[in-house]
């Protein structure tokens, strides 16, 4: 057995699937998990939804507890930084000093949310990544009012939020705000809300029920912010007061707010990976089997792999890939160990050959009442087409495609078992006219 551990960096649902799975698979040698976070892997999505609300406690979003990480006899940092990665060696550097050489490794460190000049130093603007950042967006929106129960808004007060991005944490960010019955404003370069990632009819679907609800959206791009001097009773730095917006002097173009939320995407977390052996280009870049490099793979938000299916390197945000993929990544690195010699499995436990990580992409966003899911690829399509769009009933079906096939399909308002079946449709890429024919299957009463 090597004395060399594993490494797995990112304590994120990729970085845990990937610990447990290399556990579940054998390898017994050591094991470290690494997260930047003092918290113990905690689940995203709910950060922009209950948590946010007040729902939920911070304890609810915990994958795993202390107990139940026992078992895997971890060696665990949390509240430590992976500051640099030696490929040849496979060595990592944390927090700037101490070495830690590696049998492999497993990058999850995901992504950061982009910010705005200026806005760091700004009390009342927040982002929204961390459970950290949800919290202090949360205490702002819920300040000098009872906290939230089950099903009842908190008493804050009302705010004046403006959100900074229409992309999907915006909008979930303001169904959440207006819910607890705070004034927003929402606004963006794109003029229809997730149309980057949805299209423009389903993104105007969604613009139509934000308004109903009573938020304002806006199109254009933000200059900077107002602000006032420090007032210890609401924190260290001066206060926003309002968002400027670019157009300078048309009217409108100053947005009053005592709370703003950035929310203009994210980066994935690459910045301390400077070896040239690796490509850094929107994520780190590995092929068919999440390989970045030797004895190094990459999982969840930060990898940008080679999609079997679709011909073509892609990184995906969303939560379902990151535990697949955390488990492919986990898969294939002991594969290749073994086939190196380097086990650390117990005596008799076979070896595995790699295997490519194609999954079929799903994600999902709920917005008041309203849940979007989606199969395959929404984002990049050339030709997408509504084949229901019932606003009544705010039902929606649209195709997307690419290149002649059909390669990702979204629903919002259908029966859960209608929705799944459209996952068949798209799972390899199919000529556009037999995928509507399957979906009208697919779909129809019955």
């Amino acid at each position: 057995m090597t004395a060399r551990p594993i490494a797995v960096v990112g304590a994120s649902a990729a970085g845990l699937a990937a610990a447990e799975t290399l556990r579940r698979s054998g390898w017994r040698g050591p094991l470290t998990l690494i997260g930047e976070e003092p918290h113990l892997p905690y689940d995203r999505p709910p950060l922009s939804k209950q948590l946010l609300h007040g729902a939920w406690e911070p304890e609810k979003l915990r994958l795993r507890t202390e107990e139940q990480l026992a078992p895997l006899d971890l060696d665990l940092r949390l509240g430590t930084r992976a500051t640099g990665l030696d490929v040849a060696t496979r060595t990592l550097t944390l927090d700037g000093t101490e070495r830690l050489a590696c049998a492999g490794i497993v990058i999850a460190t995901g992504v950061a949310a982009r910010t705005l000049p200026g806005a760091d130093r700004l009390t009342g603007v927040h982002t929204l990544r961390t459970l950290d950042d949800a919290l202090a967006l949360r205490g702002r929106l819920t300040k000098g009012g009872t906290p939230a129960g089950e099903g009842v808004a908190g008493g804050g007060g009302t705010r004046q939020l403006v959100i900074v991005g229409n992309g999907v944490l915006g909008c979930e960010a303001a169904a959440v705000a207006r819910e607890l019955g705070h004034e927003v404003t929402v606004v963006g370069i794109e003029e229809t809300p997730m149309a980057a990632a949805v299209g423009t009819d389903v993104g105007t679907l969604l613009a139509e029920e934000h308004r109903a609800r009573g938020v304002r959206l806006l199109t254009g791009a933000v200059e900077g912010f107002d602000s006032t001097p420090a007032d210890p009773a609401d924190g260290p730095g001066p206060q926003v007061t309002a968002v400027r917006l670019a157009d300078g002097g048309t009217p409108g173009s100053r947005l009053p707010a005592d709370t703003v939320l950035v929310a203009i995407g994210s980066r994935p977390a690459v910045d301390w990976l400077t070896d040239p052996a690796l490509d850094t280009t929107d994520g780190l870049r590995c092929d068919a089997y999440c390989a970045a490099a030797p004895g190094i793979y990459a999982a969840g938000d930060v990898a940008r792999w080679d999609h079997p299916a679709h011909g073509r390197p892609l990184r995906f945000e969303h939560r379902m890939n990151a535990t697949e993929q955390g488990m492919a990544a986990a898969r294939n690195l002991l594969a290749e160990l073994a086939a190196d010699g380097l086990t650390g499995t117990e005596d008799g436990t076979p070896a595995q050959e790699r295997r490519p990580f194609a999954p079929v992409p799903y994600f999902w966003s709920d917005q008041y009442d309203l849940k979007i899911q989606a199969y395959g690829l929404t984002a990049g399509a050339d030709r997408v087409e509504t084949l229901i769009r019932d606003r009544a009933g705010r039902r929606i079906l649209a195709l997307y495609g690419r290149e002649g096939r059909a390669v990702g399909v979204l629903a919002a308002g259908l029966p859960p078992r209608r929705i799944r079946a459209l996952r068949a449709v798209v799972a390899d890429p199919l000529p556009w006219e037999e995928a509507r024919e399957r979906i009208a299957a697919a779909t129809a009463a019955g």
